[in-house]
């Protein structure tokens, strides 16, 4: 079998398989009125789940040598400003890993 033949293949597979286990709880828990388990999830799942990814993109940040986390805290800022301004988390997500990209590339607070 030709190697980039099988490669996708295995995406499609897996791209099939990713799809179908999270799509899964929303087929088998849906009726009329909804599962008040996937209510709660719904709700509550989001901001969690951006919590955990915030504390852990900062858990290695060392406020007391220079730049202080400079970066990484600019970086937060404009992620928290563009997505109240806007309210759209993909723009606000983009744009604050540009600026951290581009701090780290050109050295803005090194």
């Amino acid at each position: 079998m030709n190697d980039n033949i099988y490669l996708l293949s295995i995406i499609a597979v897996m791209t099939v398989a990713t799809f179908a286990t999270r799509a899964f709880p929303f087929v088998a828990l849906k009726g009329k009125g909804g599962h008040p388990l996937m209510d709660y999830i719904g709700r509550y799942m989001p901001p969690a789940v951006m919590t955990i990814l915030v504390l852990y993109s900062m858990k290695n940040v060392d406020i007391f040598n220079a730049p202080f986390g400079a970066n990484e805290f600019i970086a937060l800022g404009i992620t928290t400003a563009v997505h109240l301004w806007k309210e759209n988390s993909l723009l606000s997500i983009f744009s604050a890993t540009a600026f951290y990209m581009a701090a780290l590339q050109y050295g803005l607070f090194a």
